[in-house]
């Protein structure tokens, strides 16, 4: 009795504990979208400088990481961080590629995100999976099965069925779609390149992440200014209230705790479960949007959508029995052997 009273606790405290993780997880990252959103073309703020935006938040994050590894040596028992050193010239060399994607992604996301609204943001980026099978093909030369590519198919349909009914708004930015496209390439060229950029830092991801925010800081920029944000940022008539800058970096902060809580829930869940709520999260995430910012939209525009959405979630399905049916055929194989 008091075995399986043990047990029956031990599993309440699991899943509440995935619960909040993951509950977390969706309160950060639509958090983080919607002030990204109000930072950028708010009537309050309205900053227009997407990409100094972008420049603070990786300032922010990499301060974050510098004060944690600094925490770490001086108090070990309290903070983990792994070591390294940034500035080493062979380290540089080799996780530059890497750098340069994770800014575009990162510029791209914002540049779209301030052109568009929140309610068609995750339809102007649902091409990842889509750039990552071909991408996979193109690159590493693995194959993707037949279902996959259907699912991939559904999700192009639903892209365009989006675009379609987004174009009849006043709200439509051409411009907006693009950059959203481009950080959808982005992001699927920086997930196939990270598995190789992990072996240069000891498979440690938090220091990928501080390598990747403090390169970044200085490759954005030459961006800012190609980008003519610099007399933006000058002319900017709220630029040393403090509200702007406390709300600046609340940006970054949401912008580091995105790689934290993802993190977190993969290890606490599993990749599937996470891909799993973030296709969830965007559903959730556009609902929100669309009462926040009283947008009416067509049944159309719904269903496009909904077939993104549910496109996703059968590819990671698909995905999953499919590495399952891997898994058993090497176990058959070694036993065999």
């Amino acid at each position: 009795m008091y075995q399986n009273l043990e047990e029956h606790n031990r599993l309440v405290n699991k899943y509440l504990k995935i619960f909040f993780v993951v509950a977390l997880y969706w309160c950060t990252s639509i958090l983080t979208v919607f002030v990204n959103k109000h930072l950028l073309s708010s009537d309050a703020v309205n900053l227009g400088a997407p990409l100094f935006m972008s420049w603070y938040q990786c300032v922010v994050s990499t301060v974050i990481c510098f004060c944690m590894s600094r925490l770490s040596r001086k108090y070990p028992s309290v903070f983990t961080f792994p070591e390294g050193n940034p500035l080493d010239i062979d380290t540089f060399r080799k996780l530059l590629p890497l750098s340069v994607l994770y800014t575009l992604m990162i510029g791209a996301n914002n540049l779209s995100l301030s052109f568009v609204t929140v309610a068609f943001y995750y339809i102007g980026r649902s091409l990842t999976t889509v750039f990552s099978v071909v991408l996979t093909y193109v690159i590493l030369r693995q194959r993707t099965s037949f279902k996959c590519l259907l699912c991939c198919g559904a999700i192009v349909i639903g892209f365009w069925l989006g675009v379609d009914q987004e174009s009849l708004t006043t709200a439509f930015s051409w411009r907006g779609t693009i950059f959203g496209v481009l950080s959808s390439l982005a992001l699927a060229m920086y997930s196939i390149q990270t598995k190789k950029a992990l072996s240069y830092v000891n498979q440690e991801i938090w220091l990928l992440s501080y390598y990747n925010n403090l390169y970044s800081m200085l490759l954005f920029l030459p961006l800012i200014i190609l980008n003519g944000e610099l007399g933006t940022i000058l002319a900017y008539p709220h630029f040393w209230a403090p509200w702007f800058w406390a709300a600046m970096t609340l940006s970054g902060f949401c912008g580091f705790a995105i790689g934290f809580v993802t993190a977190l829930e993969i290890k606490v869940t599993s990749p599937l479960t996470h891909n799993i709520s973030g296709t969830a999260k965007a559903c959730a995430q556009t609902v929100i949007a669309t009462q926040y910012y009283n947008d009416v939209r067509s049944a159309i525009w719904w269903t496009s959508n909904i077939v993104v959405l549910l496109a996703s979630a059968a590819y990671t399905r698909v995905k999953q029995l499919e590495m399952v049916q891997q898994h058993h055929q090497r176990n058959a194989a070694t036993l065999k052997a």
